[in-house]
Order: C-alpha cells, then sequence, then structure tokens
C-alpha cells in the first residue's frame, strides 16, 4: 500500500494538487452547518433554518448537470469565473442579514442562489483525475484519496464551526464558511490541476447527454439509495444519542464513522484488489449494511462506537468503486456531466435519507432510522447487481 501512494505521489504536481485542493474542498465540511447555525441564529426557527438549508441543497442539485454539461462543451474556466463570483456576493448578504434587516424571504433567496451558484470544485477534481490518469488501477488511487479528502474536509469543517462557535458566535463561523468559498476556485487554480485538464473532441450531442446510458443510470440509482442510508445513519446517530441524554455522542459517532471511512478509503486506494470493480461494489455495499443493521441491537454508545467505526470502513471504498465505474463509462463527451449527475443522486439521496429517518424517529426510535439505513444500502446493492462486465468496458481508443 505504501509502494502504491509513493509511487502515485511521484509525478509532478501530484502533491500539490492534492494538498492546495483539499483547501479548495472545505466549503464542503463548513457551509452547510454554518449556515444553518447563522439562519437560526438571525430567526430563531431552527425549522427555517433547515428549510433554507433544503432549498439551497435542492438547487445545488438541479444546477450541477447544467454546470457539468456547460463545462463539457466549453472548458471550465468561465464556469468557474462565474460560481467563484455569485456565491460570494449572495453569502456576503446573507453574512449581513443583521444589519440590512433582510427578511425571511430575502434570506432564502440568497441560499438558493447560493447553492445554484456553487463552484463544482470537487466535480471538476474527479473529471482532472480521469484526464490525468489512463491506468484504471492510477484511477482507482485518486478517487480514493478524493474520498478520503471529502471526508476529512467532513470532519474538520464541523470542528472549526464548533471551535468558532465556542470562542466568538455562529456568525463569525459563518464568515469562516464565506472565506472558504471565497478562496475555494483561486484554491484550485493555484493548486495545477487544471492545467491537466483536456477538451473534449467534437462528437455529437444529445439532449439527455449521459442520461443515455443504462449502466450510468443503474450506478447513480444505487449511489441514490446508498446516500440515502447515509443521510438517515447521521440523523440516527444524532437521535440514539439523545435518546440516551448523551447529546455529545451524536456527534462524537459520526465522527468515529467519517474516521472509519477514511481509513477505508486509504486502504482501498492502496491495496488493489483483483476482483473486477462491477462484482466487488455490491459486496462492499451488502458488508456495510451488516454493521449498520446490528446497530439496532445496541444501546449502549461505548458498544455503538466500534460497529460506527466498522460501518466507516465500506464507506468511501462503496462511493469510490461507483466514482469508478461513472468514469470508465462516461462518453467522453458528458465525462464532468456524468460525475454531477452522481452528485445530484447523492445530494438527493442524503437528504431525503434525513427526512425520513426524522420522521421515523419521531413515531418511533433510532432503530427505526438504523433499519432504513441498513435496507436502503442493501437496495443500492441490488441496483449494482444489474452492471454487466460486458457493457462496462471501454476500449483504450475510446478512453483517449
Amino acid at each position: 500500500m505504501l509502494t502504491t501512494y509513493a509511487d502515485f505521489f511521484r509525478p509532478r504536481g501530484i502533491k500539490r494538487f492534492v494538498g492546495i485542493g483539499f483547501l479548495a474542498r472545505m466549503p464542503m465540511g463548513t457551509l452547510g452547518i454554518a449556515t444553518l447555525l447563522h439562519v437560526r441564529e438571525l430567526t430563531g426557527s431552527i425549522a427555517f433554518a433547515g428549510s433554507v438549508m433544503g432549498a439551497q441543497l435542492m438547487a445545488s442539485a438541479i444546477m450541477a448537470p447544467i454546470w457539468g454539461r456547460v463545462i463539457d462543451a466549453k472548458g471550465p474556466h468561465n464556469v468557474l469565473r462565474i460560481t467563484g463570483t455569485v456565491p460570494a456576493l449572495s453569502l456576503l448578504l446573507l453574512f449581513l442579514a443583521r444589519p440590512l434587516q433582510l427578511s425571511h424571504a430575502a434570506i432564502l433567496v440568497c441560499a438558493v442562489i447560493t447553492g445554484a451558484f456553487m463552484p463544482p470544485v470537487p466535480t471538476i477534481v474527479r473529471t482532472i483525475w480521469r484526464h490525468r490518469f489512463d491506468d484504471e488501477r492510477e484511477r482507482q488511487t485518486a478517487f480514493a484519496l478524493d474520498s478520503v479528502l471529502i471526508e476529512l474536509a467532513f470532519t474538520l469543517g464541523p470542528a472549526l464551526v464548533a471551535l468558532l462557535v465556542a470562542v466568538a458566535s455562529p456568525r463569525a463561523a459563518f464568515g469562516m464558511a464565506w472565506l472558504f468559498v471565497v478562496a475555494s476556485v483561486p484554491f484550485l487554480y493555484a493548486s495545477g490541476g487544471l492545467g491537466w485538464w483536456k477538451a473534449a473532441s467534437a462528437a455529437e450531442r444529445h439532449l439527455l447527454g449521459p442520461l443515455r446510458e443504462r449502466e450510468l443510470l443503474v450506478l447513480y440509482a444505487s449511489m441514490f439509495f446508498l446516500t440515502v442510508g447515509f443521510g438517515g445513519l447521521e440523523v440516527a446517530y444524532l437521535g440514539f444519542a439523545t435518546e440516551r441524554s448523551v447529546a455529545a455522542w451524536g456527534p462524537t459517532l459520526i465522527a468515529i464513522n467519517s474516521v472509519g471511512s477514511a481509513i477505508g478509503g486509504l486502504l482501498y486506494g492502496g491495496l488493489h484488489v483483483s476482483m473486477p470493480v462491477e462484482r466487488l461494489l455490491p459486496r462492499l455495499m451488502s458488508l456495510l449494511a451488516i454493521p449498520i443493521g446490528l446497530h439496532m441491537f445496541v444501546g449502549s454508545p461505548w458498544a455503538m462506537a466500534p460497529l460506527a467505526f466498522v460501518a466507516g470502513l465500506f464507506i468511501a471504498p462503496s462511493l469510490t468503486g461507483a466514482t469508478l465505474l461513472i468514469s470508465r463509462h462516461a462518453p467522453p463527451q458528458y465525462v464532468t456531466e456524468a460525475f454531477t449527475w452522481s452528485a445530484t443522486a447523492i445530494v438527493t439521496g442524503i437528504g431525503a435519507g434525513m427526512a425520513m429517518a426524522g420522521a421515523l424517529i419521531e413515531h418511533w426510535d433510532a432503530r427505526a432510522a438504523f433499519a432504513l439505513a441498513m435496507t436502503s444500502m442493501l437496495a443500492g446493492a441490488l441496483f449494482t447487481l444489474a452492471l454487466r462486465r460486458g457493457h462496462l468496458q471501454i476500449q483504450p481508443e475510446e478512453r483517449r
């Protein structure tokens, strides 16, 4: 594994792209929770703050494929100029909402604009990795490392938000998140990765784009159900801790799960498995569902912690396997758009999982939310069984 990563980082520019590119991902781990806390402080309503976040995520999910298609057709630079500017302004208005006396409707509009114009940095990074490496094993390492960095952003980001809320205020935490958003596009340029971008050759384009590919539709459906489980699991941890009057254990279990995911991603990226990924993926998702199912029979947070860690070991590898298959099968003229549709599936899946898990906990208890997470992950595994290796193979000249 160490040899694999040493070889991966040896080419010039890789370390810089990974290191600075991680900073460009920090809005993923800071903006959501900081916005939620800031809007709650402004309005005094957690319900309204939740609806603002939901609207922001929905706008992002809807616009992501549109930005992806524009990037595939025209390149990333114009899109990055637009998305690097508009959210900076809309978030600045949110930051100044109190002195400007913005209404609830104006706050909601700012959030929607922010979501619609968020810089598509994670998607562009995946496309860059696909352009940078032709060998699928190197792509597997790259996508696994990408999953690990995302987990780190979702671990470090909330910690920074919590620290600023403790020593200053939610507004200060929101200001930090705003700075990360403003800096994300400059960080991406500074990373040097855009120099590896390859313009797609002229090809006939269709209105449905990558949605014409059967295997991609199967993968998107699988990722949707998988991430329904992720959203349900996160809410279930919070509900589990609240039911036992140990609220601090909720975020702790989420963090333990994220650490497990990061470690699993590093292992998957460094230890290449001989089994074809389309056969390995349903096994990974099924193995993920097992410790989640065992969550229903545990009553102590201390006993839950190792289960949360073990479950996390399979999260990043599952997402990496799905991303690798999307990269392999995406038509050259729709590479970025193909990745944005997976992002849409993930965002909508997490949102749906959170909503359903919250309703289940309200009517029953956290065990029902854990059952939802397990069932949806198994559903995702069943979808991947529909993948056929022959349909997912592409010829080297098509990959180029």
